[in-house]
């Protein structure tokens, strides 16, 4: 995920030597390389191209302000939903930082490590910052599924 306007600006560089290198083999004649084998390069190379698309597609949608709500189905997703929100929002990580009264360094960490280590209640607060508001539920395991579980 593309979590700033620097990772943005790379990003897009990249794809462009990814799409610069799919025309240049496109063009380029068979030489000696095996057609399974220049067929594989071509694929691994437009793989990763349509991967950066894609990522760039997803910031793209969060600025315009086209994506109003994100599926979160645990809570290793929350960390990719504060950051759409931050995006979303408008808001670099100063500008997040500021809200919060905290340095900018430490949005720029919690944000590279996924949240790993922010408090609950700091992701609670970032996400009241954000204007993020969670519904859902949560599923309850029966006693001896718990019991099961914790034996492993």
């Amino acid at each position: 995920m593309i979590k700033n306007a620097r990772q943005y600006r790379i990003t897009r560089s990249q794809a462009a030597k990814f799409r610069d290198a799919l025309s240049q083999l496109d063009a380029s004649p068979p030489g000696d390389t095996p057609p399974r084998l220049r067929q594989a390069i071509r694929d691994a190379i437009e793989s990763q191209f349509l991967e950066l698309e894609g990522q760039l597609a997803e910031y793209d949608a969060l600025q315009r302000g086209e994506v109003t709500a994100l599926e979160v189905d645990s809570l290793a997703a929350i960390p990719h939903a504060l950051i759409a929100a931050r995006i979303a929002a408008g808001l670099t990580q100063k500008e997040l930082a500021s809200r919060l009264g905290l340095a900018e360094q430490q949005i720029q960490q919690y944000e590279a490590t996924d949240y790993a280590s922010a408090s609950v209640a700091r992701v609670g607060e970032i996400a009241e910052a954000l204007g993020v508001r969670l519904t859902g539920r949560v599923s309850l395991q029966g006693p001896s599924l718990a019991r099961e579980r914790a034996k492993r």
